[in-house]
């Protein structure tokens, strides 16, 4: 996620905004830039890479000035760049704005504003909102921003400055954070509480739909309907270590609970009013789609995992035969190809060394790529023919936890979008699908509270030297997932089996308190699935099973039972994620392991 400063007060300006943005860089970035006014203009300067670049580039031409705004950019519209780097300006250069999220509805006002005689010097939607400032600026700032505000859909985060009026700052949040930092005679703003700290420990938090008017002496705070709103103090207490992580342990546990966000990001823009998948990003012609014959799923690790369960839901949407390769065996078997062969590549990182190759290797056989990806600007983003972006922002943790289940919503859209055309399903069917999209992120979060439940589950098999997950359907997927996360961060021994294999060898590993995690959440698999628990049971294992709320037979097989909020069997693997991540959690702190940063392991592997 990208990161915010602003600053109005007697400092210079550029030392606290460099400061604050150096306290943001843990959220990953690719281009960092900051805008001063001082005294007579607003100078901006930013930079493509990491924050030392800007540095260097002020390094002798700093900007003077006592107010000022700065941000560190995760691409989403247009490659990092230096044009595309925040922040941005109108035509004139009166106006300056910083910008967090995604402005849905860019592509039409930028089309507005350019008929109007605007122009634009990025291929971001940000620069549509400096354009707007200037159009409808009245000579109220705080006023105008009320009027952007009200033609903008989308989540973001703004703030704004104009040299109009250069003892003023005016920030928005609309479902994307920001916190207002309280000084003498100097005020703060930034997307997250780090930035803050080396200068107050008293904050704002604005909530969602809130605007907050600052200057050097005061913050006035309103909705967007311009009423006042009242602000509590929330004196921080956290060290730096700490807020960075928000408050929680680990960045793991953190990018745990970001999941509902991450999940509305990754939809926001791809659901229509009338229940449609909308991917404007796939420029495909009614003939491509419905020409598909076959098409290859190639991935690494968790995201081979989302891309087993890419497999299920395309082929029964679509009825398009599909197969799934890990990237470092695909491209030595001497795949099959159709003139009308497809390949899907999922990479979080974008620079996966097998999957880049993997995908190299289809182009050059002619095959048309999509990539599902969580970083614009990357490897696998440029080559590929098309990309769809997850939007899970940036991850820390090794171990992925908001990328795969992002992954997932990504190839539920694409699943569907290409069964509308193709018009293979019942509508019915994709309508039920697209419904309980719209649900997820709600069903997520209320899977969280799941936390204590697998905490007290982890403590007692944590010092197990083996565990086991059976499912069947998308829940054997679900517990390959499963059981990747706990062995990654816990170290203990664990595989995945499909329930119906037990008897062909498994079962000879199961004895008294073996623990046994059991999925049981596909309905039409569900009485297999209660047999297949009974085995292990026979053979004294300690199970813990996952199913719907509502289930009553359960209690009375498995010897713990967590119960889910119910979606579509079709979303399972997205909401059995959740307290599989925990457990993993979970048993890996009390086995006292470096959580973020597993033995062994790198969060992008890019070499074979």
């Amino acid at each position: 996620m990208c990161g915010i400063v602003g600053y109005i007060g007697e400092r210079q300006a550029q030392q606290v905004l460099l400061h604050g943005l150096e306290k943001l860089e843990y959220r990953g970035y690719d281009s960092a830039g900051i805008a001063v006014f001082d005294g007579q203009a607003i100078r901006v300067k930013k930079k493509l890479g990491r924050l030392a670049n800007l540095e260097n580039t002020l390094n002798g031409h700093g900007l003077p000035g006592v107010l000022g705004i700065g941000h560190t950019r995760w691409a989403t519209h247009g490659r990092p760049s230096d044009a595309n780097a925040h922040p941005h300006g109108d035509c004139t250069g009166r106006f300056v704005v910083a910008h967090n999220g995604i402005i849905e509805n860019y592509l039409r006002l930028r089309q507005e504003l350019i008929q109007a005689g605007h122009q634009f010097r990025s291929e971001t939607d940000t620069e549509v909102v400096a354009h707007l400032v200037e159009s409808l600026y009245d000579g109220d700032l705080l006023r105008t921003v009320f009027k952007v505000a009200a033609k903008l859909r989308g989540a973001y985060a703004l703030v704004v400055m104009s040299a109009e009026e250069p003892g003023r700052l005016v920030a928005v949040r609309k479902h994307s954070p920001l916190v207002v930092g309280l000084g003498d005679e100097e005020n703060f703003v930034a997307s997250d509480i780090p930035a803050l700290l080396n200068y107050t420990r008293n904050v704002y938090v604005l909530e969602e739909g809130e605007v907050a008017d600052i200057t050097a002496k005061a913050v006035h705070c309103y909705r967007l309907d311009g009423t006042p709103v009242s602000k509590e103090v929330l004196t921080v207490t956290w060290d730096v270590d700490a807020a960075e992580k928000g408050g929680y342990e680990h960045f793991m546990l953190k990018e745990i609970y970001e999941q509902p966000k991450a999940v509305a990001d990754t939809l926001t823009g791809r659901l229509s009013d009338d229940n449609r998948a909308v991917l404007p990003e796939l420029h495909w012609t009614l003939g491509m789609a419905r020409g598909i014959d076959r098409i290859h799923i190639v991935a690494c690790g968790t995201a081979y995992h989302a891309g087993m369960v890419g497999r299920q839901i395309l082929e029964r949407l679509t009825r398009i035969p599909v197969e799934v390769e890990v990237a470092s065996e695909y491209r030595y078997r001497d795949p099959i190809y159709t003139d009308h062969t497809l390949v899907l590549v999922i990479s979080q990182s974008g620079e996966t060394a097998d999957t880049l190759a993997a995908l190299r290797e289809a182009r050059a056989r002619g095959a048309r790529v999509v990539a599902v990806t969580n970083v614009v600007g990357s490897s696998v983003a440029r080559e590929a023919d098309d990309v769809i972006i997850t939007w899970a922002g940036p991850e820390i943790a090794v171990a992925s936890t908001k990328a795969y289940t992002t992954q997932l919503v990504a190839l539920y859209l694409f699943a569907c979008y290409l069964a509308q055309i193709r018009g293979a399903a019942d509508p019915a069917t994709i309508e039920e699908v697209l419904a309980g999209l719209r649900d997820l992120p709600d069903a997520v979060s209320k899977v969280l509270d799941t936390a204590p439940a697998m905490k007290a589950f982890a403590q007692q098999f944590a010092w197990k030297e083996s565990a086991f997950f059976i499912g069947r359907g998308l829940d054997y997927v679900a517990a390959l997932e499963g059981a990747l996360k706990l062995k990654e961060i816990s170290y203990i021994h664990a595989e995945a089996y499909a329930a119906g294999e037990l008897k062909h060898g498994t079962l000879a590993l199961i004895a008294e308190g073996v623990p046994v995690i059991a999925l049981a959440t596909q309905d039409h698999l569900y009485e297999k699935t209660v047999s297949n628990i009974k085995e292990v049971k026979a053979r004294d294992a300690h199970v813990l099973a996952l199913t719907w709320t509502g289930d009553e037979e359960m209690a009375s097989v498995a010897d713990e039972v967590l119960y889910l909020p119910r979606v579509s069997p079709w979303l399972a693997p997205a909401v059995v994620a959740v307290p599989l991540q925990l457990l993993a959690y979970f048993a890996a702190v009390e086995r006292g392991n470096d959580v973020d940063k597993p033995r062994n392991l790198a969060k992008s592997v890019t070499v074979e």
